[in-house]
């Protein structure tokens, strides 16, 4: 016979009520397959009265978090209000109260894990966080259980859906950054303030999470390199396909074999013939490589009300069975004392830079004997110049170079940013084999 648990929610915008009408809509379905049965008895809200959906039990709404983190009916708390303040209250009451936590809050996990998770094994009391990362993909599950037997090698990925919406639309529609933005806007892809999606860090604190679990140390998010898609421009855009490739926000996790681990989210130039580059619109895509498993590709809905609360009634229904069951999964804790990350200057990918110069000759001479005496190598030069309009202003010029270190680079570069034929900062992308 399935066992009924109470379910306490802190916050009931987009993701809340959609968890809400998940478990109205398939309870004895999770029930059938689960031998729980779970009952929301307790609701925070900020607002009282924002209007809800039909059905909804308002009889059981407060504004007081606290009231449902003490209710002796709540035996799991859900914490979906979002933030890294008030977030960290309710998450730490409720572990403190020995009531399992399930959150998708990837910037509390990333920002203040450290803590959290010391109190969860303090407490032996589990948090659960698979919607954290890449919507309803069920990747938290996939690295820290079907990969258990694995070392992780690399993670690459697309995990931030408004970013790549923008991108797309860049791409395939010729929008400019701003028009597009303002299109996903009013679609509802992104925020009307979009900072945390176009500045990279949404994606950022989900890769530090997926490091964190693969290689079982707590990271510093001062220690992650992070760039977004705000510099992205047009003429980037067309160059990536002529040269065969497509622009993507993409986050890197990669262990070297000396231990130390590589973990960078930035705008990309990746293959046109690689699998992540169809990945368009909000979806999202990780392909993970394990040392046993060899490389798998995990894709769907990267956010969305629906997704989101799909990964979270999951994990509610695995604290549920740890409760009702004793000796189930009881969540993420952190393995190792501690591990290295990567400088970003000692990384090493080739690289597309794209100069804005004065139409003068001799320009390519100066820029390439700079990049010749600091030992990098070319491995193309181009120019936007169209031949069928010859008289066309001269834009800017590209060039593509050989792997090389990025300190190395970035030093480089600030020698021909001094030179009289450069008008203004180079724009640089990574190129990425992902092979």
């Amino acid at each position: 016979m399935s066992k009924t648990l109470g379910l306490g929610l802190a916050g009931f915008g987009t993701v809340g009520t959609g968890v809400w009408e998940t478990l109205q809509r398939n309870a004895e379905l999770i029930s059938d397959r689960s031998e729980v049965r779970v009952d929301i008895k307790r609701i925070a809200v900020r607002d009282m009265s924002k209007s809800r959906p039909e059905g909804a039990p308002t009889e059981l709404f407060t504004t007081d978090w606290q009231e449902v983190v003490a209710d002796d009916s709540v035996d799991i708390v859900v914490e979906l209000i979002g933030g890294t303040t008030t977030a960290f209250d309710i998450v730490a009451a409720a572990l403190k109260a020995k009531k399992p936590v399930v959150t998708g809050n990837k910037a509390l996990l990333a920002e203040r894990g450290q803590e959290l998770f010391a109190l969860s094994h303090e407490m032996n009391t589990p948090i659960h966080f698979e919607a954290a990362v890449a919507g309803g993909i069920p990747i938290i599950k996939t690295v820290q259980d079907s990969f258990v037997g694995n070392r992780i090698q690399s993670m690459v990925g697309i995990i931030n859906g408004t970013s790549n919406y923008i991108l797309e639309r860049m791409t395939d529609a010729g929008l400019g950054y701003e028009e597009a933005l303002t299109e996903a806007q009013q679609l509802g892809y992104a925020e009307a303030d979009p900072t945390l999606d176009v500045n990279g860090w949404d994606a950022a604190h989900k890769a530090i999470l997926l490091a964190t679990l693969a290689y079982g140390f707590i990271i510093d998010p001062e220690k992650v390199y992070v760039r977004g898609i705000e510099r992205v421009r047009g003429i980037d855009i067309d160059f990536a396909k002529r040269l065969g490739f497509v622009v993507k926000l993409l986050c890197v996790v990669h262990e070297h074999p000396d231990g130390t681990i590589e973990l960078r989210t930035q705008p990309s130039f990746i293959p046109q013939s690689h699998v992540l580059s169809s990945v368009n619109g909000v979806f999202n895509a990780v392909a993970v490589r394990g040392d046993a498993a060899g490389e798998s590709l995990f894709y769907g809905r990267g956010a969305g009300k629906d997704p989101t609360a799909s990964s979270v009634v999951a994990d509610i229904v695995e604290a549920a069975r740890g409760e009702a069951h004793d000796g189930s999964h009881r969540g993420f804790l952190p393995y190792q004392d501690s591990g290295h990350v990567m400088a970003i200057e000692d990384t090493e990918t080739p690289y597309y830079v794209r100069f804005d110069v004065t139409d003068e000759t001799g320009v390519i001479a100066k820029i390439a004997a700079v990049l010749a005496d600091a030992g990098i190598g070319i491995a193309g030069t181009h120019s936007p110049v169209n031949a069928e309009e010859p008289d066309a202003d001269f834009v800017d010029m590209v060039f593509q170079l050989h792997t090389c270190k990025f300190g190395l680079l970035k030093e480089t570069l600030k020698k021909i940013e001094a030179l009289n034929c450069v008008n203004s900062r180079p724009v640089v992308f990574r190129i990425e084999s992902l092979g």
